[in-house]
C-alpha cells in the first residue's frame, strides 16, 4: 500500500487578493511560508517529494525535508487571459457554464478535462510505483482531480469542493483500490481560510 499526499501551496499575495492566479509563478507571502512550515510539521516524514514547477509549490516542497522532484502534469490549471485577473472579471453566465461543462475552454486557457487527463497520468504513474509516503505539492484544481480519481467520479465534482492554502488531501492506494483518507486537512494554529475574505464566495475555491 502506498499513501500520496497531496498538499496545496501556501498563500501568496494573489491568493491574499481574490484572483485568479494559474500560471503566475508568484512566490509565497508570510502567511504561505508559515503555513508551508506548519504543513510539513503536521505530515511528518515522507520517502519521495514531487511539485508542480510553480515557484509557490516549489518553495511549499522545500519544507518537507526531501530532495523535489518537479512534474508539470501538477502545475496550476492554464487560466490564460484571466490569468492575474480578479474573479469578478469572469462574467456570472461563465461561472455558471463552467459548473456543467469540462470542455469550457478559458480564452487562450485550459479546459478542467484537459486538465483531469494530465493529472489521471499523473496518479497512475504513481500508483504503480509507490509502496511508501508520497507527498505531490500542487494547486487547487489538480488536487480536486486527483480527489476524484480516488472516488472514481467525474471531475464536475470539484465544484462541490474547497481547499485551503497550506491544507493537505490524503489518498491510500493499493493496487486498484483507492480511498480518500482525508481531505483540507488544514494544520493546527492556522485559519480556516485563506484569509482573503472571500471564504463565503463559491467562486472562490477556484483561484489559486
Amino acid at each position: 500500500m502506498g499513501i500520496i499526499t497531496l498538499l496545496r501551496h501556501g498563500r501568496t499575495v494573489a491568493n491574499a487578493g481574490g484572483l485568479l492566479q494559474g500560471r503566475v509563478d508568484n512566490p509565497l507571502d508570510d502567511v504561505g511560508h508559515q503555513q508551508a512550515q506548519a504543513a510539513a510539521a503536521a505530515i511528518g516524514e515522507v520517502d519521495r517529494v514531487i511539485a508542480s514547477p510553480l515557484l509557490r509549490a516549489q518553495q511549499t516542497a522545500e519544507y518537507l525535508g526531501a530532495e523535489v522532484e518537479t512534474d508539470e502534469r501538477w502545475i496550476e490549471l492554464d487560466y490564460g487571459d484571466w490569468d492575474g485577473q480578479p474573479l469578478s472579471a469572469v462574467p456570472a453566465e461563465v461561472w455558471a457554464q463552467w459548473r456543467t461543462d469540462l470542455g469550457l475552454r478559458p480564452p487562450n486557457g485550459e479546459t478542467l478535462e484537459e486538465l483531469g487527463v494530465r493529472v489521471r497520468l499523473a496518479l497512475e504513474d504513481l500508483a504503480g510505483q509507490s509502496t511508501g509516503h508520497t507527498v505531490v505539492v500542487s494547486h487547487v484544481s489538480p488536487i480536486k482531480a486527483a480527489t476524484a480519481w480516488a472516488l472514481g467520479v467525474g471531475d464536475e465534482v470539484s465544484w462541490r469542493t474547497q481547499l485551503t492554502t497550506g491544507s493537505y488531501t490524503q489518498l491510500r492506494v493499493d493496487g486498484e483500490r483507492r480511498v480518500l483518507a482525508s481531505f483540507n486537512t488544514v494544520p493546527p494554529l492556522l485559519p480556516s481560510s485563506d484569509g482573503d475574505g472571500l471564504a463565503g464566495d463559491p467562486r472562490a475555491s477556484w483561484r489559486d
